[in-house]
């Protein structure tokens, strides 16, 4: 695998790449600055799309808008530019955003926070019907999601404490139990960050601070890693259409000197599997 350099954009922390399977094209972050890209991989152009408050994460909703989760735990939806307020804020996320999300096979979203300034992060699971429930209440720093092929269990990334750890999931009533620790990260291969699977059941994991991306073997062995002209990687999607490439967005753009040459663009690679296609969540509809 070698990455390719497809927008250099010096991001601070360009993230949650995530393929539009309606629109045919890739929408990604800069969480810092509140900017939202979309990029045609057909005619190679990125349009700035959104600026305003920051947004940790998004999913697809079912009817093709956008299901945005930001600063101060808002939830609002977005097209072409409009936005509707879903949740204003979350009472003690006041100080800190939601980070990484992850839709569900029924349409759910789990939902993952920073830290606060005297509280640690959270997960929340955010229902069809709109109600928001806490489901995890001491985590270090929520990122990375995914579930396994079979949908029984979810990968849930804990930056901070440098591991993915596993969780039985009931497809039913969104309930998740712990289960094991999938990833142990040795704090010098960098903190792990964004993550998806492929088709084969293997883990794609981001390293922020580690220069690189680690494919892991469903049983949590690696069995890949890409290196890239950037120190913070921070999260892969799969994408075009039929999931045969990867992009990957990175950050650490406002010291490149720091950080690598390229540090904070937007890249692409031909990985050996093929991915699967993310869950469209179903809130409000």
């Amino acid at each position: 695998m070698e990455a390719q350099l497809v927008v250099d954009l010096p991001c601070q922390v360009g993230e949650s790449p995530y393929w539009h399977p309606f629109e045919h094209k890739l929408y990604w972050l800069d969480i810092p600055v509140g900017r939202m890209y979309r990029y045609d991989p057909v005619t190679g152009v990125n349009e700035l799309v959104y600026e305003g408050p920051q947004i940790g994460g998004f999913t697809v909703q079912a009817d093709g808008s956008l299901l945005l989760f930001g600063e101060r735990g808002f939830v609002k939806t977005w097209r072409d530019g409009q936005l509707t307020t879903l949740i204003e804020e979350i009472p003690a996320e006041r100080d800190t955003r939601f980070n990484d999300v992850c839709a569900d096979p029924e349409g759910r979203v789990f939902c993952g926070t920073m830290p606060g300034s005297n509280h640690p992060a959270s997960l929340y699971r955010l229902d069809t019907d709109g109600s928001l429930r806490q489901v995890l209440s001491d985590v270090s720093l929520s990122n990375g999601m995914a579930f396994t092929l079979d949908l029984k269990q979810l990968y849930h990334t804990d930056t901070r404490r440098h591991v993915v750890n596993l969780y039985d999931y009931d497809r039913a009533s969104g309930e998740i139990k712990y289960n094991r620790v999938f990833a142990q990260v040795s704090p010098e291969q960098g903190r792990p960050d964004g993550l998806i699977t492929d088709v084969e059941g293997g883990v794609w994991s981001a390293r922020f601070a580690g220069g690189c991306l680690v494919r892991y073997s469903s049983e949590g062995r690696e069995t890949e890693q890409l290196t890239l002209p950037a120190k913070n990687v921070t999260c892969p999607t799969f994408a075009p259409d039929d999931y045969s490439e990867m992009y990957i967005t990175t950050g650490g753009g406002q010291d490149r000197a720091a950080n690598g040459p390229l540090a904070g663009a937007l890249f692409k690679v031909k990985p050996p599997v093929r991915g699967v296609p993310r869950f469209l969540s179903r809130v409000g509809l």
